[in-house]
C-alpha cells in the first residue's frame, strides 16, 4: 500500500487574549485566513507566515494547554539578520541573532548562546528569538542549504521571491570565485548558476 503523504500545516497555540493574539500576529506582518466565531464560547483565528505552506491558528474553545506554553516553533528564513531587523521595525522586541555554543541546533531557553552568526554562516546554525504577548516563544533558523533527503535531490524549490533571491546571490558569489579560478569569464554561466542553486538546496 502506497504510503499516505502527511503534510503538517497547521499548529494551535493557546492564547488568554484573542484580540491582543491578532494584534501581534498582525504586526508581524502576517496574513489573516481566517476570524470566525460560531457562538460566544468558539473563535478561530488562523494567520499565515510569509511563504508558508503551514499556518498558525489560536482562538476561543480551541485548545486546552496553558496560554504560552507552546515553545521551540521555527521560522525558516534565508537570511536571519534580514528577518530579524524586520521585525525589529515593526516594533516586534527579538533576541540578538545567535549561534549555540555546542554548534548543533540550540539549547532550550537562553542556555549555551554565543551572540553573533554562526561563525563560517553554515546552513541551519543561526538563529534569532522572540515570543507573543503570552510568552508562546518562536525562533528563527537561518538555513541556506539542505541536508539531504529533505528535498528531491534532483531539484530546487523555493517558497518566495525572496528565497530565490538570496539563492541567486550566493550562485553569483560563488561563480566570481569560479571565473577567477578559470581565468577567464564564463559565458555559460546560466547553467553554472542553476546548477550551484540546486547543488546547493539538495546538501550537495
Amino acid at each position: 500500500m502506497a504510503a499516505v503523504d502527511m503534510k503538517l500545516e497547521v499548529v494551535v497555540i493557546p492564547v488568554s487574549d484573542v484580540d491582543r493574539a491578532k494584534q501581534f500576529y498582525e504586526r508581524l506582518g502576517w496574513r489573516l485566513d481566517v476570524d470566525l466565531s460560531t457562538d460566544p464560547q468558539f473563535r478561530v483565528v488562523h494567520f499565515t507566515p510569509p511563504g508558508s505552506s503551514c499556518s498558525l491558528l489560536f482562538g476561543l474553545g480551541v485548545t486546552t494547554a496553558q496560554p504560552g506554553s507552546v515553545q521551540g516553533l521555527h521560522l525558516i528564513v534565508s537570511d536571519v539578520v534580514a528577518a530579524r531587523a524586520d521585525l525589529v521595525e515593526r516594533g516586534i522586541e527579538v533576541s540578538e541573532v545567535f549561534h549555540d555554543a555546542g554548534g548543533v541546533f540550540h539549547h532550550a531557553g537562553e542556555a549555551a548562546r554565543v551572540s553573533g552568526p554562526q561563525p563560517a554562516r553554515k546552513s541551519y546554525g543561526s538563529f534569532a528569538s522572540f515570543s507573543d504577548p503570552d510568552g508562546n516563544g518562536w525562533v528563527f533558523q537561518e538555513i541556506t542549504a539542505r541536508l539531504p533527503g529533505r528535498i528531491d535531490a534532483g531539484g530546487a524549490v523555493f517558497s518566495s521571491a525572496n528565497e530565490l533571491a538570496g539563492a541567486l546571490r550566493r550562485a553569483a558569489a560563488a561563480h566570481g570565485e569560479h571565473e577567477k579560478q578559470i581565468g577567464k569569464a564564463d559565458e555559460n554561466w546560466p547553467d553554472w548558476y542553476a546548477a550551484h542553486v540546486v547543488r546547493e538546496q539538495s546538501g550537495k
